[in-house]
This record gives C-alpha cells, structure tokens and sequence, in this order.
C-alpha cells in the first residue's frame, strides 16, 4: 500500500467511525464515545501535517543508502515506524468499525487502544520534525551531526522532557514484527516489577518473589506499565541495568536455557594467568612483540573465558587446558560411560565477544547462540568474559579483549584449532570490540583476523544526533537515556554510587529472605488478587505509593541505613536548566579541556588513552561535493533551526511548527551531551578513526536492524570502510529489535518466516558466520549447499 492509500485509508475509517460515535449516547457510554470522537479528530490532525513530511522523505531518503540494494537508513527507519502506526490505526479503526453495533463490543478497551495510538503518532510527528532539521544540518551523505550547532543538545533536551509512556504500554513493540512483541512484552513487565522492588534493596529469594507476584498488575493495567516503564528508564542508575541483565546469569535460568539448547561436548569456563608473552611480528617474523597483560583501572587480573565445542577435539582435555578450568561443572559430556572420541583440530577458530552495553552479561547469557553456532559451524568458538563497567571502564575491555585474541593466537593447540583461520565476531558492545581489536593488531604488528562479523555494532560512542537515534524514544530495549548511561560507564564518567550493605552472616541471609518471601508473599499475592478484582484501585493504590514512600514495617526494613532508602532511586531527580543554544553555546574545545582536567586527577590516571590522535586527525565526512539536484531536492524537506524572535522571554527556541507541541511527561531525564575525549577516542568509537587505521582492516562483515536506534552506526561505518576501499558487506534485517541474537530461541526460530533481509543480490559473498547469522534467523537466503560449501570454506 503506497503513502497516498495509507492516508486516505485512514482518513476513510477515522470519519466514518467519529460520524456513527458523534450521537446523543448519554452516561458512561456517551463519555466512551467522546474519547473515541476526540481520538479520531486528533489523529485526522496528525496525520494531515505528517501526510506531506512523509512524502518529502520518500524522495529523498535514497540518498543516505550504503547502496542501491541495500536501502536503509534512520530517515527510512522513521518513516517506516510512522507508517506502521498508520496501519495499527487502520486495523483498529476496521475492527471497531465492524463490532461496535455488537454487544460484546467493548468500547473502553478500544477508546484506550485509539488514544494511546494517537499519542504515539503526535510523538512520531514530533520526531519527523526534529529528523528535518538533521536533514538541514548535516553535510550531505552523513547521518551523524559533528558540527557546535547545538542539534545533539537539543535532541537531548527534547528527549528529556518528551513522553514515552505510551511506546512502553498499549504500543509496545508495534514496530516489530508480531512474533517478538510477547518477549517484549514479557521483558517489560518483568522489568518494571524488578523495578518496582529494586528500590527496597531486597535480596535473594525476596525481589524474585516480590517481582513475581507485583507483576500481575503491571500485565493487566498497559497504562500502568507505560508509566512506571517510562520512570524507571529515565531515573535509575546503570547499576539497575546491570542487575537487571544479568537475572540471565543466575543458576536456575542460565540451567533452563543449558537444557533447551544445543548439546556440545565442550563447554568449559577457563581463566588464564595474566602472563606477558610474545608474538612474531607479521611484517618480519624473525622479529616479536611483548604483549603485556591487562593492567587498566583494576590491575592485572586473570582473563576469563569460555570454550565451546561441539566435537571433542584434540588438545581440548589436555592438562595444560584443564590446568586453566574453572569450577563450573564437568564440560566434558561423555556418552555411556565411553571415552569421547576426539576430533582432529579444525582449521578455523571463532573468537566472540558478546554484547551488554559494556556493563552486563557474560559469554553464559550468550551460550544458547553460540552452542548452534558451534555445531552449524563445526568449529570450536572462544568467547571472552571481559571486564564490566562502570567499574572496569575504557580501555580495560579492550585491554583484554586483544590480549584474550593473542592468547589464542599463541595457544591454538589448547583450543582444537590448528592456527590457520580466525575471525572475531560480536553483537553490539562485542561488535565495537571486534573493529578495535583488530585496529590494535594492526598497531602491534601481529597477525590479523581472517574476517570479522559485527552484529549491530555500537561504533559511535557519543550521544551525536542521528535519524536512527530518534528511534530511542519508543525502543523498548535502547532508550536513549539506558544507551547514554552505557556509553558514560564505559567512557569511565558515569559517577558511581555505592549501595550500603547490611553484613549479616549466611544464617541471618537466610533467615531475613525467609521472612521476606513469606512477607512477600501475603502483600503480593493480596495486592494482585485486588487487582484482578478491581483494576481501578490497583492504579490508584500505585500512584498513591509512588507518590508517598512507604514507610518500613519490620525490622530488616529498619536495619537499612536511610542513605539508601533515600537513594536517588526513590523520587525522580529534576534535570539541571539546560543553556539558551542560540545565544550563549558552549565551546565543544572548551568542554573537551574541562574533561581532560578531568581526566588527569588520579583515579583515572592509570588508563590513559591508546592513541594520540586528535579530532582534526579523523576524516569523518564521507563527502564535501553535492549535486546541484540533490541539495534541492534536500532543502524541499529540511527545515531551518528555528530562530528566536526578539524580545522573546522563552528560554529555548521552538524546535516545532506554531500549534503543534509534543506530549510532556511527569518524569524528567536527568541526562547530558557525552563531551569526555574518551569517546573521541578511535578505540573508542571506531566510526572517528582516520583513514589509515581502517585501511588495515580484515573484511568485515556487518548485519543491521532496519529498527535499531543503532543502525545509523552501521552504515556509516560500512560507507568509510568502503570509501577507503576496504572489503565490507552490509545485511539489514526488517522488523527485528536491537539483540535479537540473544532473545528467547524459541522467539528467534519463529521470526524468519515474517522478516526480510536486505543485502547484496549476490548471496554468495556472505561466507563464514555470515552464513550462521542468516541461518538463525530461519536460512532464508542461503540454500543448503551453499552452507554446507560454507562449513568446509569457513571464513574465507
């Protein structure tokens, strides 16, 4: 259905339906009715200013493609999203169009339905608008701002103070494809539950049970959810994060996920003395270089990693390995009580990083992946549990990373690997670590990986605005303000707070979570039973708790020091007054010098950066010259930075059209523009190298979300790879989420039927993990022979 249809489908349904509900109905319904009336009226409004935008876009979007058969970038992405709004309308628009002279028409639920749409598409008007003016600013070709306009400031400030709720509730997951929207609806409810009990610093048995039972009301109340989703994402600390992304790690659903998953024969957990060693230099074997162990931030530590493998291969039971076990259980499965037969070492090696946004998860989260990957593949994958931040922040991930890739370059006979091929593979955080893994070989002089694969790689770690950013407003899984916190941990500027801990003795743990689960389980299972009963006192009775704390009502409750139950967890904290962007901008060489100052007090004197290289260095802008056609065809769609009229009291310039203003919300982010030259760093983010650093690059292989806040990072990255001639492919999937590699198997397996991918028409030029990558999401492109050609012809 092309634009023009979808708008007139739309304006189509949304008359008829406000005609038959504008009559004289009286009471509860007539109330029904006006809310149905009004929503109608108002997505009419929208969508006749949001009609002309979209059809801008459309002409000019093609220009920000990798290539003509790659079509993707976040301009696509956000038009895309608007117009899957569009169709929800239309679908629930028919829906009530065909059942509202029924009795069992229930018109409440559907008025919520349109009204919670209709938010989220005055939000999507607001997006397009600020997407117009990056259009306007941004030099042709390039999908980030560099320049001190104060555009990325802006997009913060807005970010901010715009409401989300209405993504996290009724629309949760619209966007995506039908199958994941359950996972995401299961990771939101379980997130604002946690939530809910985080704040009362239980422990153990007692925030599993609280979560447990407090969730019931978040599932049956969407409004509910929305709100205390928007909350939690705003305010809390990147510790919540972490606590919340490792539940994964823990002993009963990291056993779950060990019996849904692949069997393999190896699965050992090694941790390997941080011993210097050396390497032979590429350019002249005769002669070698000293790779140091890690010794960023935290000092010298040993470096924890994981063996998978589906076969037993040689060297894999060896005693110097097992000498380097650590205690996670038998590894080794023998069948009948038989010596495993061992396999020759296999020629190729996967070396993997995994994702977490820098600060969470471990290879174990990752494991159900990786086991498949292993017996797809049919070779052993080694896959490195770096260091976390906050408490391990740039460069000690990296740090580790390199060194974990030169170990196994110097130890292959250990791994079932005969030292012939390698490559380095990672989603997200662990893409990010595969580039500048590779980029600090190249500057040691040792060998280079064979190939690297990079699932949505995080490649600029800075808060610059682009069109795919945008998308971090409605995100359930990369808000804007969880990617920011993220991105200042690992940049080491997140300010860490300490929670105060209670020591009692293991008998006291478990007598104070005894006590909290029977608590627990009174309060909960009382509370969702009401609300099952009666919704309406359930969300009154949450407002009324989030607005007054509940004071302590036992002794463990008493024994908590009121620093933490007065914690900034508790009550939203007010964002600082931003600057006037138009009259007093602050100097980005300024901030950088107030960072570097920074950066030299002594707590942070010990992690220096890994290279000299300064912005001027970095040929960020792809292109200078721009055809005549294009900037007009531009400039029919973007809109100048608005200006302040004289004499105006407003503090900021309006970033919107006269009579029209996005949806506020209750609770502020407290965020700010990342200024630290950390993040500038190219080791850092790889997207600001200069050429010369990309240049020694191995092929590299890049698979994007056509919906991931982060596809811009991919793109553009993939732009300078091939402008410096360096061998790169792109494959884009559709309707798919930001870590869809590490969701549920089963949500994976069901999705290829529904999704699409974008990538060269040539399929055989995706070969090695490439093919493991398309083969999770269900083989729709790559027929059997050519993974099987790809089995014997791994990673060339």
């Amino acid at each position: 259905m092309d634009t023009k249809a979808v708008f007139a489908a739309l304006y189509s349904v949304c008359e008829e339906n406000a005609a038959f509900f504008s009559g004289g109905a009286k009471g509860a319904q007539g109330d029904t009715a006006r809310r149905l009336v009004d929503s109608m009226t108002l997505i009419q409004e929208h969508a006749r200013s949001l009609e002309p935008v979209i059809t801008g876009f459309a002409a000019i979007y093609h220009h920000f493609d990798f290539d003509p058969h790659i079509p993707a970038n976040g301009y696509r992405s956000l038009v895309k999203v608007v117009r899957c709004c569009l169709l929800h309308i239309i679908h629930k628009g028919r829906y009530i169009a065909a059942n509202r002279r029924s009795i069992f028409f229930r018109a409440a639920h559907n008025a919520g339905e349109m009204e919670a749409y209709c938010s989220a598409l005055c939000q999507l008007r607001a997006l397009l608008y600020l997407a117009q003016r990056l259009l306007h600013d941004n030099s042709h070709g390039n999908l980030f701002f560099q320049e001190e306009s104060g555009l990325s400031q802006s997009f913060i400030r807005e970010y901010s103070s715009m409401h989300k709720g209405c993504f996290y509730g009724r629309c949760l997951g619209f966007q995506f494809t039908p199958a994941i929207r359950p996972c995401l609806q299961t990771i939101a409810i379980g997130l604002v539950a946690f939530g809910d009990n985080y704040r009362r610093h239980q422990s153990g048995i007692g925030v599993a049970a609280s979560s447990f039972f407090t969730s019931g009301k978040y599932a049956i109340d969407p409004e509910l959810r929305g709100a205390e989703f928007e909350r939690i994402t705003q305010n809390l600390d990147v510790h919540f994060w972490k606590t919340f992304w490792n539940i994964t790690e823990t002993e009963v659903l990291s056993s779950l996920a060990s019996m849904t998953s692949t069997t393999v024969k190896v699965n050992r957990a090694l941790s390997v003395p941080p011993m210097p060693f050396d390497l032979p230099v590429v350019a002249n074997p005769k002669t070698t270089v000293t790779i140091a162990p890690p010794s960023a931030h935290i000092g010298i530590a040993p470096i924890q990693m994981r063996l998978i493998s589906h076969e037993l291969r040689e060297g894999q039971d060896s005693e110097a390995l097992l000498s380097l076990s650590r205690s996670e259980g038998g590894a080794i499965s023998l069948s009948l009580g038989l010596k495993t037969k061992r396999s020759p070492s296999s020629p190729c090696l996967v070396v993997h990083f995994h994702g977490g946004g820098f600060v969470a998860q471990t290879s174990k989260s990752h494991e159900p992946y990786l086991k498949s990957w292993s017996q797809e593949l049919g070779v052993p994958i080694l896959s490195v549990d770096y260091s976390l931040a906050p408490e391990a922040p740039f460069p000690r991930a990296l740090e580790e990373c390199f060194y974990a890739y030169c170990w196994a370059l110097r130890n292959h006979h250990l791994l079932g690997w005969t030292g012939e091929k390698v490559c380095l593979v990672g989603d997200s955080a662990g893409g990010n670590l595969c580039v500048t893994t590779s980029m600090r070989a190249a500057a040691h002089g040792v060998r280079m990986p064979d190939g690297i694969v990079a699932a949505y790689p995080a490649t600029l770690l800075t808060a610059y605005a682009s069109p795919s950013r945008l998308l971090t407003l409605m995100d359930p899984l990369l808000p804007l303000s969880v990617l920011s916190r993220c991105l200042s941990a690992y940049a080491g500027t997140e300010p860490q707070t300490e929670k105060q801990v209670e020591k009692v003795s293991t008998l006291s743990m478990v007598r104070r979570d005894t006590a909290l689960l029977l608590r627990d389980f009174r309060q909960g299972a009382s509370n969702w039973i009401h609300s099952l009963l009666d919704p309406n006192r359930a969300s009154a009775t949450t407002n009324t708790d989030a607005e007054v704390p509940a004071a302590p009502t036992d002794g463990v409750r008493k024994s908590i020091s009121e620093a933490s139950i007065s914690s900034p967890h508790s009550d939203p904290p007010v964002p600082p007054q931003p600057s006037d962007f138009s009259t007093r901008r602050v100097s980005l060489k300024s901030q950088t010098c107030q960072d570097l100052l920074a950066h030299n007090s002594p707590s942070t004197r010990s992690a220096p950066l890994l290279t000299e290289c300064t912005p001027e260095d970095v040929s960020f802008f792809l292109s200078k010259e721009q055809d005549d056609s294009i900037s007009s065809a531009l400039s029919s769609v973007a809109i100048p930075p608005p200006a302040g009229r004289e004499g105006s009291e407003l503090e900021h310039p309006r970033e919107y059209p006269l009579g029209f203003e996005p949806l506020r919300s209750e609770q502020l982010a407290e965020m700010r523009l990342q200024s630290s030259p950390v993040v500038r760093d190219p080791y850092c983010s790889p997207l600001l190298a200069p050429d010369s650093m990309l240049k020694g690059l191995p092929p590299v292989h890049i698979v994007a979300c056509a919906l991931d806040p982060m596809l811009d990072d991919s793109v553009m990255f993939a732009k300078r790879l091939r402008n410096v001639d360096q061998p790169v492919t792109l494959c884009v999937v559709d309707d798919l989420p930001h870590g869809f590699l590490s969701l549920s198997h089963e949500s994976v397996v069901s999705l290829p039927r529904r999704t699409r991918l974008r990538s060269h028409a040539n399929t055989a030029s995706w070969n090695g993990p490439i093919g493991v990558l398309l083969s999770l999401l269900g083989k729709p492109v790559l027929s059997s022979s050519l993974l099987m050609r790809e089995r014997s012809e791994l990673l060339e």
